[in-house]
């Protein structure tokens, strides 16, 4: 049985430190300027991909203590993929999270390093997390997935090469770039507790068609946010897509229409989630939240 429904901040704050903790255990004895970078790229986030995980796996009774390293092992993931996003050769970022970036802070080579064994340490991760060998098999093969050309990697390529490319992106392609670089590692997150309890394959279907609605409602935000953003609340730089001419959501629908697309992804999102009934209020609030938030 599932808790009752909670505040999405508060269940952010909550699920993102029980993740943030469990890297830090797996952490523990490490030192040195690639530790501590890996350290600093995990502190500060949303955390949503952990609660996703978490929320999720309460539909199926597997409590927090087991879901950590499952959260903990995305949230990994997404930090790498930030530090990596963010190098002179990807996007040229100087902050994140409201606070320098890993190669700002310290160099190239430890912010490479730093992201490299923190993907590494995500299936560490997942090699501990208590579930059944198949299921686990599921979670490390699945992550590889999102995590890798066919998903996250695939979709940072994608946007990589459309910078110059001779024509912008149609709105189907740029749906199917955020799909993979956005949208496979929440989905993987939130499908990961109906894995570990390895449940019936339409609750399963069920939360993958809530976290690929979720996906491309939270880079919808993205993409509004990057345009009238506030960078103090943000915690990056705003402004970019525009100025690098990229196509977005926004330049292609406008900011009201991708509003609107947006929260009508939302709704698809709760409505997939229908069949666990109460139990995934916290859930569908989260999905609402998405595409409220500031930063």
């Amino acid at each position: 049985m599932a808790e009752g429904p909670a505040e999405p901040r508060a269940a952010l704050a909550r699920d993102a430190g029980l993740a943030r903790a469990c890297i830090e255990t797996a952490l523990h004895g490490h030192d040195g300027p690639v530790a501590e970078a890996m350290r600093y790229a995990v502190a500060g986030g949303k955390g949503l991909r952990a609660v996703l995980v978490m929320e999720g796996a309460l539909l199926f009774g597997i409590d927090r203590a087991r879901s950590a390293p499952a959260a903990a092992a995305i949230e990994a993931v997404h930090a790498y993929s930030l530090i990596h996003d963010d190098l002179p050769c990807m996007d040229d970022d100087d902050l994140r999270r409201g606070k320098p970036t890993v190669h700002r802070h310290w160099d190239e080579a430890t912010a490479v390093l730093g992201g490299d064994a923190l993907q590494a340490l995500a299936f560490e991760l997942l090699c501990d997390t208590d579930c059944p060998d198949a299921a686990r098999l599921a979670l490390l093969r699945g992550l590889a997935r999102a995590a890798g050309v066919g998903g996250m990697v695939g979709g940072q390529a994608q946007d990589i090469a459309a910078e110059s490319a001779a024509t912008p992106l149609t709105l189907d392609e740029i749906t199917g770039l955020q799909a993979g670089k956005t949208g496979a590692l929440i989905c993987w997150a939130a499908t990961a507790g109906a894995v570990m309890a390895e449940a019936p394959a339409a609750r399963i279907r069920a939360l993958q068609s809530y976290g690929d609605c979720l996906g491309l409602a939270f880079q919808i935000a993205d993409d509004i946010l990057d345009v009238e953003g506030d960078a103090g609340l943000t915690g990056k730089a705003v402004g970019k897509d525009a100025a690098a001419g990229k196509a977005t959501f926004v330049s292609l629908l406008g900011l009201d229409a991708a509003r609107t697309r947006a929260a009508h992804l939302v709704d698809t999102a709760c409505d997939a989630l229908s069949v666990f009934g109460d139990e995934a209020q916290t859930l569908q609030a989260l999905a609402r939240f998405v595409i409220s938030r500031q930063s």
